[in-house]
């Protein structure tokens, strides 16, 4: 089956009528998708009780993909909260128990940089991590091509399905070794991870430029690509039970709108977005002329 969804749910306004409350979202958004990233927890680990309440404000069938905290995954700057790698990964395993309980996790996040690059010591740190979230799900994301230059390819692919990865299959701008290909490849029969990045090419690698988390995803996706994906997508529902599908081409808004259009291509049942259209207000009563 293919589920279609978002990354994050704050920010999505299509999905909300206007001057919708902060802590009303996350429910109303589970009415039109049903599969969320969680990427609040790359910047810290999400306390318990958060999650608890995230868990229990979506549907039963709902699932949550959460993305591993930024110090396990080599994305830390500065000084770490954590005093040891033991600690931090007993807290993140921690955090994920609500929804496990709930029945809502359906995999971790690791999300591995552009320098992240294929060699002896990052396959060694891999499979201690898996190692580490022993018995969790996980989804693997590589930013440099390296993974997947020549017979690296079917090397990588041999590794994650013997260690147990969950391959995480990216849309992303094609722009050095930064980025990677598509590689419509399962790795795992229960489950395969696609992220839609979008294709902005001239935004990708602007990362310390003042706004380049507002450009870096900004992309909206043509119906003849969505339709190239529906391809991808149904080769990969051959090879796993469960493909989920995130967008997170947002910076201009345009996920949520993408990611209806792909359920519509695959014929899953769309609900439309609500009317955000500001009333005309009301002219007063006409003041009578005295003098």
């Amino acid at each position: 089956m293919i589920h279609i969804g978002l990354t994050g749910w704050g920010d999505q306004e299509d999905l909300y009528p206007n001057r919708t409350k902060a802590k009303d979202k996350l429910s109303l958004y589970g009415q039109y998708f049903s599969t969320v990233e969680v990427d609040s927890s790359f910047y810290a680990v999400q306390p318990r009780d958060r999650m608890a309440r995230w868990a229990a404000e979506t549907p039963e069938s709902f699932a949550f993909i959460i993305k591993a905290y930024q110090g396990m995954t080599g994305h830390l700057r500065g000084k770490p909260y954590f005093t040891s790698t033991s600690e931090m990964y007993k807290a993140f395993r921690e955090s994920l128990e609500p929804v496990i309980e709930a029945g809502k996790m359906q995999a971790a996040l690791f999300q591995y940089p552009p320098w992240f690059e294929c060699n002896k010591d990052n396959v060694k740190e891999l499979r201690e991590v898996k190692l580490r979230m022993e018995g969790i799900p996980c989804a693997l994301e590589f930013r440099h091509r390296s993974w997947y230059e020549g017979d690296m390819r079917e090397r990588t692919l041999s590794f994650l399905k013997e260690q147990g990865w969950i391959h995480s299959v990216c849309d992303e701008p094609q722009a050095g070794l930064g980025s990677i290909p598509i590689v419509p490849q399962a790795t795992d029969s229960e489950m395969t991870l696609v992220r839609m990045h979008g294709r902005n090419v001239s935004g990708w690698h602007q990362n310390g430029a003042p706004n380049w988390r507002e450009t870096r995803y900004l992309y909206r996706y043509n119906k003849e690509e969505l339709l190239e994906w529906k391809g991808y997508l149904e080769q990969l529902q051959e090879q796993s039970k469960d493909v989920y599908v995130i967008f997170n081409n947002n910076s201009g808004g345009d996920a949520a709108a993408n990611a209806q259009m792909m359920m519509d291509l695959l014929d899953l049942p769309v609900k439309p977005f609500p009317d955000r259209t500001e009333p005309e207000k009301e002219e007063g009563p006409e003041q009578l002329e005295l003098f």
